[in-house]
């Protein structure tokens, strides 16, 4: 039995029933009716939560679930596709989830076409949750949960060999290196004007410099390398999902790669908390995942290696802010939560000279 593509206008009741049937999550009975509303903050793709309604199912069937589809925006939609967003994130939950240990909701569909790279995601709802917003910002106990769910997902991949081979991961995403290098000049100039004059000068030279050492860093080879989500912040994170199941789960897997670990947990700090807030627990935190990483097996990885890798790999937070703006859909909310990111960015590159290890 094969599922075909849809979109969220021909979702309907029969091609629901055969998702889940094939998924087993409907061993018997069939969906009869369904309501649809979108959910979430997603800027590259459109997310659904479907409300369903069965004739003779068990009371195992889901009453809802979360459906993901390309973005209605153009300049959303071309950025997934050249970036290689929707297919990394079906590949993830085709290939990866299983192997890893941080929680993320089940899939019950996993579909991509490589052709015209439409796909559909149906995921597990993980309703009621506390939805995290990067705007706000989060609490301590929050970060330090996010530190143990980071180690959940790099600990159990952590130096392995195969992920550098997998097309999908790691070898499609680092040819688009060179594009990236290539636009980059010209997408710091553009952002620049978007944001004139709500950027202090000190954070507009560290942006300048992003280019040469973006280069630099890329073609380093010297720390572990593992799963990376590569955009691991609270707006692409559920709190006490399912009323409290479970502390967190992690959401939007397009940006996933292999690479540094630390990136991941740099990019969170930087943004997920204040710069002053950072400043007072970063070594704690960073501490933390540490203890994590070996306590889930991770061997010959000692505390001084840690803290060098989390300093260096800040630059990531800048490149996101400052490359993420030009290539979705512009909305008030975008525009504050970008200039956000890279200001935070900054400061935590200004506070560690980061760029003193690339340039």
């Amino acid at each position: 039995m094969t599922l075909e593509l849809r979109t969220p206008a021909t979702v309907d009741p029969d091609w629901l029933t055969q998702a889940l049937r094939i998924a087993g999550a409907l061993p018997h009975g069939r969906v009869v009716d369904v309501t649809q509303q979108p959910v979430g903050n997603g800027l590259v793709a459109d997310s659904i939560r479907f409300q369903l309604g069965y004739a003779d199912a068990p009371p195992t069937a889901p009453a809802s679930i979360v459906g993901k589809f390309p973005s209605h925006d153009p300049v959303s939609r071309k950025s997934g596709t050249d970036h290689l967003l929707y297919l990394r994130e079906v590949s993830f939950y085709r290939e990866m989830a299983s192997t890893v240990a941080i929680h993320t909701p089940p899939a019950y569909a996993a579909l991509h076409d490589p052709a015209t790279d439409d796909f559909v995601l149906l995921l597990a709802d993980l309703a009621p949750a506390r939805q995290g917003d990067q705007l706000t910002g989060c609490s301590l106990d929050d970060a330090k949960v996010a530190m143990a769910e980071a180690a959940a997902l790099h600990a159990p991949r952590w130096g392995d060999p195969v992920l550098e081979t997998l097309d999908w991961l790691a070898v499609r995403p680092a040819a688009l290196g060179a594009m990236v290098d290539a636009m980059l000049p010209t997408i710091i100039g553009l952002f620049r004007e978007r944001f004139a004059g709500m950027l202090v000068p000190e954070h507009l030279a560290l942006i300048d410099r992003l280019p040469a050492a973006l280069i630099a860093m890329r073609g380093n080879r010297s720390a572990p390398i593992t799963v990376m989500h590569a955009d691991f912040r609270l707006d692409n994170m559920m709190f006490d999902v399912n009323g409290g199941a479970r502390p967190l789960a992690t959401l939007d897997w397009q940006t996933v790669t292999a690479g540094p670990g630390l990136t991941d947990v740099a990019y969170f700090l930087s943004a997920g908390i204040s710069p002053a807030e950072r400043r007072a627990h970063e070594v704690d935190l960073v501490r933390y995942y540490h203890s994590e990483l070996l306590r889930r097996g991770v061997q010959g990885y000692v505390w001084d290696a840690c803290w060098h890798d989390y300093t260096r790999f800040t630059l990531h937070g800048i490149m996101m802010g400052v490359f993420s703006a030009l290539s979705v859909e512009r909305t008030d909310r975008a525009d504050a939560l970008f200039l956000r990111m890279t200001e935070g960015a900054c400061e935590q590159v200004a506070d560690h000279d980061s760029f003193g290890f690339w340039l």
